[in-house]
């Protein structure tokens, strides 16, 4: 278990380690060491934790990804399966690293904006590593904007079949 979990669910419900311990049944001392990766909580201890701070614990598929190479040596990054956002990251704004960028660096892309988020996936999709994929994509956004995307023949071939499935 992530010894970073209980931590994160209670920054990210705006909670006082004394808070989350109280309203979870749990000491502040065992919390605190929780967090710190001092104690591991059993699963039913995290579980009880994480939805007492507003959240669930869930398990959802690892993103996988093959590399296909192009003709040109060119390596394409493919998902298992499209990768899912939360809605305040697939809709924030964002700014690419320099190596995804680097013909328009520190440029803030609004990804609330169609065509903005449209170029952030063709860049993504053209040039990312499956940590930029999995960052900046989002699956179902994706398969709204795939037919207006312009994109390299071997990149929409290579994605096409994902991107096929999910939108039947």
């Amino acid at each position: 278990m992530s010894n970073d979990l209980v931590q994160r669910a209670r920054s990210a419900a705006g909670l006082t380690q004394a808070d989350l311990a109280s309203l979870s049944g749990t000491s502040r001392p065992t919390l605190s060491a929780y967090e710190r990766g001092q104690k591991s909580p059993t699963l039913a201890t995290a579980e009880r934790i994480i939805e007492a701070a507003g959240f669930e614990l869930t398990i959802q598929p690892r993103l996988d990804f093959t590399v296909e190479e192009t003709t040109r040596g060119h390596v394409i990054h493919v998902p298992s399966h499209l990768p899912r956002q939360e809605v305040q990251h697939a809709f924030a704004s964002v700014i690419l690293p320099l190596h995804l960028n680097w013909s328009g660096p520190a440029r803030v892309f609004d990804l609330a904006d169609r065509r903005q988020r449209a170029r952030v996936y063709e860049i993504v999709l053209r040039e990312g590593t499956p940590a930029d994929i999995a960052r900046y994509i989002d699956g179902a956004l994706l398969v709204d904007l795939w037919h207006d995307l312009v994109l390299p023949r071997a990149v929409r071939a290579a994605w096409a079949p994902l991107v096929g499935v999910a939108g039947q």
